[in-house]
């Protein structure tokens, strides 16, 4: 791996992380880093189509920081050509902003059936009340009722989780319009201040990759990153 750390490094990463990456990944480390549309979370298949083509275009060999998580399966197959991936061992995007896989697991046993919210979800219209109006431009009110009531009647919480309390701020209003909507099912609305530490260590472990641990994936050039990688066994 020693090599390795002599690539330049280069960041590819969801719009969501764009202060945090420019916070713990200055110009004079980073050589390039391309931020992607919030709303490709919504279609898995294209995600992992555009990190591909940003992939293929770059230059040289590079060590690759991707700010995603596994994403709904949008990084299974992603190959690493020439190149060497770094991405965190998480499922999405809530784990990174909440700092840590172990406070994802502990919310996630804590209070089954959340729902998260963020700035991209809100941002890129991806969230419940959006879904609930293009259903009913598409299809008409009633079986945009029904089709909403498949997919959230087994949620019970609506958070909005942010990194800074300006942010939770800005998005709050926004974010309690749609838990209106969803009280339909009954959902609680709360608020979670989350942490920057997943991220400042992802940005750490390009400097070690060797001594990257558990809650990091290291995908050597000539390689593909599958879905079996982000498995934990703890």
């Amino acid at each position: 791996m020693a090599e390795i750390k002599q690539y330049p490094i280069v960041a590819i990463s969801c719009q969501i992380f764009k202060d945090l990456l420019e916070k713990y990944l200055p110009e004079d480390v980073a050589s390039r880093i391309i931020y992607l549309d919030y709303g490709l979370h919504r279609t898995p298949n294209q995600l992992k189509t555009a990190i591909q083509a940003e992939l293929d275009l770059l230059g040289q060999p590079s060590l690759v920081i991707l700010g995603y998580g596994l994403c709904g399966n949008g990084l299974d197959g992603l190959e690493s050509g020439q190149h060497t991936l770094l991405v965190s061992r998480a499922d999405d995007c809530i784990a990174l902003l909440l700092g840590s896989y172990a406070v994802y697991r502990q919310e996630f046993d804590h209070h089954p059936g959340t729902y998260y919210l963020t700035k991209g979800w809100l941002e890129s219209g991806s969230n419940p009340l959006q879904e609930y109006h293009e259903y009913v431009e598409k299809y008409g009110a009633g079986t945009a009722d029904w089709l909403m009531d498949q997919q959230y009647r087994h949620y019970r919480r609506l958070v909005l989780v942010a990194h800074t309390a300006e942010e939770l701020a800005h998005y709050r209003a926004q974010a309690q319009e749609v838990a209106r909507y969803c009280e339909r099912w009954g959902m609680r609305y709360e608020e979670i201040l989350g942490s920057d530490q997943y991220i400042q260590r992802l940005v750490e472990a390009a400097s070690a990759l060797d001594e990257a641990n558990g809650d990091f994936i290291v995908i050597p050039p000539g390689d593909v990153l599958r879905q079996s990688h982000f498995m934990r066994t703890n």
